[in-house]
């Protein structure tokens, strides 16, 4: 009984013990192709050595370089949240506000009349 209850405990360690592995491995892949100032050949050895020693390389990556990723994830969000951003600006189009300033534009150019703007501003604030 208790011979198997350590072996499941052995078991659940060196599961754990892996998957940190996968998600450290996956945000240092991520960090390496992120960063733009590292030279490919770079990259390749630590790629190599991530595989030939992987926990001993994850180390010292995370060591040496570690400062340098959240920086770099920081500034992939902040990207992100640019994108998304400017995304949300041009799906959205003109605020209400913004139209019924170019209709009283149109109205003070003589462009359209007041009868025109009355029902241009009802249709926006509608």
């Amino acid at each position: 009984m208790l011979d198997s209850f350590l072996d499941l405990l052995w078991y659940t360690l060196i599961v754990f013990a892996f998957l940190a592995y996968l998600m450290i491995l996956f945000h240092i892949l991520g960090d390496l192709f992120r960063d733009h100032a590292m030279s490919g050949i770079t990259k390749t050895l630590w790629i190599i050595f991530l595989i030939v020693l992987p926990y001993i390389t994850a180390f010292v990556y995370l060591i040496v370089r570690g400062p340098g990723m959240a920086e770099r994830q920081g500034e992939a969000q902040n990207s992100a949240r640019q994108a998304a951003d400017q995304y949300i600006r041009e799906v959205a189009g003109k605020s209400s506000a913004e139209q019924i300033t170019d209709a009283k534009a149109l109205l003070d150019a003589g462009t359209i009349t007041q009868t025109e703007f009355d029902t241009l501003k009802a249709k926006i604030l509608s």
